[in-house]
């Protein structure tokens, strides 16, 4: 007797169907949309991956000369000359340390203080217009601000600042002696001009991003405004505003042709900051075309690989810090 006559077979529900259908990779194999976009992705990220390792293998390439030939003295050694093929990068570290150094202790309070006053205070209309006025300070070429700094700046620091803080704090070294108007203070001003834009405008949409029931939690609790922002808004965004002087340090680190045109130009480490002063990429932008001999060269391409190291790690450790903001935060908050 035929089974199959007498007992009907079920069609299959429709939830069976379902799984049994075939999904786009089964029909299309390597060729299915998501495989292409997440393969297209994955080789955009190894892009980067690539371009920062052929980047360090032309700078250790370049530089291999130097390397070999100075060692570690060659991040010790002040005296830097071409003719004596004597090459040291302690003096253009020494300036750029301390420049990147005076913009970050002018720019980040100030442009913090921006970022508060415009998310916090000011009226809506009002703060829209003056965050775009400091949006388009970032827009600024850096060859325009350097224009302005040795006609406008220099002058002002020469006759004005200068004497000012000479004749209050000239106790202290690093205020003393007489300014000519270039010199590391000034080109310090002029990064922390540079620098501000970034510092205000990341710290402003990062307060920005803020819960308003934070806010109006700690307003309920009898805080004021002040113990509000104070308390409660600038702590809540501490990582992004971390993130922010990160991205201040790495444009202060590099700058080269506003620096370049009010430091002054003179490799020597001195305490005064009315002295003139060179950073790495300085010294870079005004000697790589003319060096010869390939002695030089390779110095000046260890030093582009001593700045890119030095970036690479402050932002290292700046990554970590706001990791371990991000950690502790929420903890906090909890």
């Amino acid at each position: 007797m035929n089974l199959q006559a007498v007992v009907p077979v079920s069609p299959p529900s429709s939830r069976a169907r379902t799984l049994r259908r075939p999904g786009p990779s089964a029909l299309y194999g390597w060729t299915s949309p998501d495989a292409i976009f997440r393969k297209a992705c994955a080789a955009f990220a190894a892009a980067i991956v690539a371009l920062l390792g052929l980047l360090i293998f032309e700078l250790l390439r370049g530089s291999s000369l130097s390397l070999s030939r100075f060692g570690f003295g060659f991040l010790i050694e002040k005296v830097w000359d071409p003719v004596a093929e004597r090459f040291g990068a302690a003096t253009f570290a020494y300036g750029t340390v301390v420049t990147a150094t005076i913009a970050l202790l002018l720019a980040v309070p100030l442009g913090i203080g921006i970022a508060v006053f415009l998310v916090e205070m000011a009226p809506r209309r009002f703060g829209a217009v003056v965050g775009f006025l400091v949006e388009l300070l970032a827009a600024i070429p850096s060859i325009v601000y350097g224009l302005w700094g040795l006609f406008v700046l220099a002058p002002v620091v020469r006759e004005v600042v200068a004497p000012a803080l000479g004749h209050t704090l000239g106790f202290l070294p690093i205020f003393s002696g007489t300014s000519h108007g270039v010199g590391m203070l000034t080109a310090g001003l002029i990064l922390a001009i540079m620098v501000l834009p970034f510092i205000a405008a990341v710290s402003r949409d990062v307060l920005a991003a803020v819960p308003q029931t934070q806010r109006e939690a700690s307003l309920a609790l009898g805080a004021t405004k002040w113990e509000t922002i104070w308390h409660v808004v600038l702590p809540y965004g501490r990582t992004g505003i971390a993130g922010a002087v990160i991205l201040a340090l790495g444009r202060a680190l590099g700058e080269t042709m506003a620096v370049t045109m009010v430091i002054g130009n003179n490799p020597q480490i001195v305490a005064s900051l009315f002295e003139p002063g060179y950073t790495m990429s300085s010294v870079i932008a005004n000697e790589y075309g003319e060096a010869s001999g390939p002695l030089y060269l390779s110095a000046l391409t260890e030093l582009g690989l001593v700045l890119f190291l030095v970036t690479f790690v402050l932002n290292a450790l700046a990554r970590l810090l706001i990791w371990r903001m991000a950690r502790v935060g929420p903890r906090e908050r909890a």
